[in-house]
């Protein structure tokens, strides 16, 4: 058996090595026909184009990506060619929830954003939006959630988190047709239809908040301040724009240890289903240091403005810096 993996999975690769004849990892981007065409098993996350033009004439018959979304993966082809795929739904929900907690604690600290006499609107509530409305009832603000494909009574319209939200946060999937399409859910009638000057958190898709919108918003006062982890083009973001917002960060909200352990073992677990393997055992995350003194403050554990300060200061790397990552904790453990 043979498989292959993106190098960038951190933690996977020593299980998979008990699982497998030949485990081969490359560079996500740069996986070929050729590198996959006598393989038994491809593991990708979201760099990888899994397609025809990939798997065609392969012996491929499993693939799985590290990740929440599957945009990358084509879906229908894998269905022709009875190749079974699968994700990882929810795997990095805490982690997200991780980054959105800080950046609101951050909000607060140094921009005066008083938490317990705002409102926030989470448009989405989903793995990640359900996290953070937990996350932002704990700090005390007042929620509202927007989610159409949710039947709960509680939810509100779009139209109300555009009146009254104090902060808007987006955990949606990126969807380009149909009804609830989110491709640039946040544009410029959205921008001007604002009735307070909140502020804009995106972690879902770079292209549920089109940049140049949220850009002149900003620049003409519509938009108070913005934490932007995911961006149109990437790696290929917009200069101005990440000059402009609070927090800027490289596609890294969900990157956390933790984050990572789930998605390795749903990987693994999904795999030895497929193949009837015997299960190597569960993966663990790494412990945190033992001088580590943790006083209760999330931002010891985790600070966004110091990975925006590196995007800033370098974002021509922007790929290096979200492959070369080091992976935080998400909460105390040893």
């Amino acid at each position: 058996m043979k498989i292959v993996v993106d190098d960038k999975i951190p933690f996977i690769r020593e299980k998979l090595e008990l699982l497998a004849d030949e485990v081969v990892a490359l560079r996500g981007a740069d996986i070929s026909a050729d590198d996959v065409r006598d393989a038994d098993a491809l593991i990708v996350r979201t760099r990888t184009r899994c397609d025809e033009a990939l798997l065609k004439d392969s012996k491929v018959q499993f693939v799985a990506t590290a990740t929440i979304g599957f945009d990358h993966i084509d879906t229908a082809y894998m269905k022709r060619a009875g190749i079974r795929w699968t994700n990882c739904p929810g795997c990095n929900a805490a982690s997200v929830a991780q980054y959105v907690e800080c950046s609101l604690l951050l909000l607060e600290r140094e921009k005066g954003l008083a938490l317990r006499e705002s409102t926030i609107g989470i448009v989405g509530c989903g793995h990640v939006g359900s996290k953070v409305k937990a996350v932002a009832e704990r700090l005390g603000m007042r929620v509202l959630v927007c989610d159409p494909l949710l039947a709960d009574p509680s939810f509100v319209s779009l139209d109300a988190i555009e009146r009254e939200a104090d902060v808007i946060t987006f955990h949606v999937p990126l969807t380009r047709e149909g009804e609830y399409a989110t491709y640039h859910m946040a544009d410029d009638a959205f921008f001007h239809q604002l009735s307070r000057v909140p502020y804009i958190i995106n972690t879902s898709r770079g292209e549920v908040v089109d940049n140049e919108a949220l850009l002149s918003a900003l620049n003409e006062g519509r938009v108070h301040d913005a934490v932007i982890d995911v961006w149109e083009h990437e790696p290929h973001l917009s200069l101005e724009l990440l000059k402009r917002v609070y927090i800027g960060t490289p596609h890294i909200a969900g990157y956390s240890a933790d984050g990572k352990v789930n998605a390795d073992n749903m990987v693994i677990d999904a795999l030895c289903q497929h193949f009837g393997l015997k299960h190597p055992g569960a993966i663990k995350p790494p412990s945190l240091p033992v001088d580590f003194l943790y006083t209760g403050d999330p931002l010891q554990l985790y600070n966004p403005l110091d990975d925006s300060q590196k995007l800033k200061q370098h974002p021509e790397n922007f790929e290096s810096l979200r492959n070369n990552y080091p992976l935080r904790r998400e909460k105390e453990e040893r």
